[in-house]
């Protein structure tokens, strides 16, 4: 059945009401998160407020998280165990440096909202307390009760404060973000950057100005489920990770866009198979990935470095950055890599795995690193 302009109008009048009603609710969310998280942050600071007060001893402590808990619970219901008054009792004590001042508010204590009409701009929370018409956007906490929960779990400052930055910054729901940690993200990223790169890890988290901000070693590809079978071929991988593509691209990192699976291009006759074609728009440049099973031969080096250069001379536009090309293998010798590519080249080799690292054994690895290149801050 055709539309009449009627009909047409309507159906625009509807797909806009539509959207203000979606993006109302995604900010009451984001609202209420930032409610609770600031609540949670304002109780966890009364409890330890209460504790130096000189009542110090360890049963002492439970026994008020107890009684809290129980007279909490009884007047609001769940939300107020003692597991989690504990959660925001380490809540504070991890973030109490984001707010010097105990409250915006005299009493420190959360105000009714005004029976007048607001007349305040989109996004600003009401009069409430520690965070009087506070713009949510520059709240000192970006995340949900529940992703700092798992954050405050991390013990190194560092760390904590790196996956806080790319959980905000990514839109990382918490599945997520546990799913980064897990696969030691971190770790895998700090390994390739000197000391100074791995302090702005946690000042900035990851920052893609040069195409060495792309790399890790290894890549984790756990959720391509191919761990449990015994033999797979480069097609099963590349099929599996077009399968999965949105956890691919997160894997890579930030800014990359899809183009093409088996891109083709002819030499004198003869064509050639890119096996994925990615774009990266934070660097404007071509990413050129190729799979390979078993170790990294140097004839796979030499086939990527065509690749690249064909790309460069004949596929990217003259005000795009040179093209990156990434080999993907299951086995590599740094030495071979070295020796084959030019000190300059935009080539690089990384192993991937099939399932989640060792996080411990991650974490050796950079602490020898760091000692290997002097150890810690002077």
């Amino acid at each position: 059945m055709n539309q009449s302009p009627q009909d047409a109008a309507y159906t625009q009048l509807y797909v806009s009401i539509r959207q203000l009603v979606l993006d109302a609710r995604q900010a009451v969310s984001r609202a209420v998160d930032t409610c609770q998280v600031m609540a949670s942050f304002e109780i966890g600071r009364h409890i330890v407020e209460h504790e130096q007060q000189g009542a110090q001893r360890a049963e002492y402590g439970k026994q008020v998280l107890k009684e809290l808990a129980h007279q909490l619970t009884g007047e609001f219901g769940r939300g107020f165990s003692r597991s989690n008054l504990e959660y925001m009792r380490k809540f504070f004590l991890a973030y109490g440096g984001r707010l010097p001042d105990k409250s915006q508010m005299p009493s420190g204590k959360f105000q009714p909202t005004p029976q007048h009409k607001s007349q305040m701009p989109s996004g600003v929370l009401p009069e409430a307390g520690p965070f009087v018409q506070r713009p949510v956007a520059q709240t000192p906490f970006r995340l949900s009760w529940s992703q700092y929960v798992f954050l405050i779990g991390i013990k190194s400052n560092e760390e904590r404060d790196f996956y806080e930055i790319e959980a905000a910054s990514n839109g990382w729901t918490l599945p997520e973000l546990k799913r980064q940690f897990n696969a030691g993200l971190y770790e895998r990223l700090a390994l390739s950057r000197d000391q100074d790169g791995i302090r702005q890890l946690a000042r900035q988290g990851q920052t893609v100005t040069t195409p060495k901000d792309l790399l890790k070693d290894p890549y984790v590809l756990e959720f391509l489920g191919l761990e449990e079978r015994d033999r797979y071929s480069e097609n099963d991988l590349e099929t599996a990770i077009i399968d999965k593509l949105e956890h691919f691209l997160l894997e890579l990192g930030k800014g990359f866009l899809f183009e093409a699976r088996q891109k083709r291009f002819t030499l004198d006759g003869d064509h050639f198979f890119v096996d994925l074609v990615f774009y990266n728009r934070l660097l404007r440049c071509y990413v050129l990935v190729d799979l390979k099973l078993g170790k990294l031969a140097h004839q796979d080096l030499g086939q990527m470095q065509m690749y690249v250069n064909y790309f460069d001379r004949y596929v990217k536009q003259d005000d795009e950055a040179p093209t990156v090309g990434i080999l993907l293998c299951k086995m590599k010798s740094d030495a071979l890599v070295e020796i084959t590519l030019p000190r300059d080249s935009n080539i690089t080799a990384a192993r991937y795995q099939t399932y989640l690292p060792d996080k411990e054994m991650l974490k050796q690895e950079l602490l020898h690193w760091a000692e290997g290149q002097g150890g810690g801050d002077e």
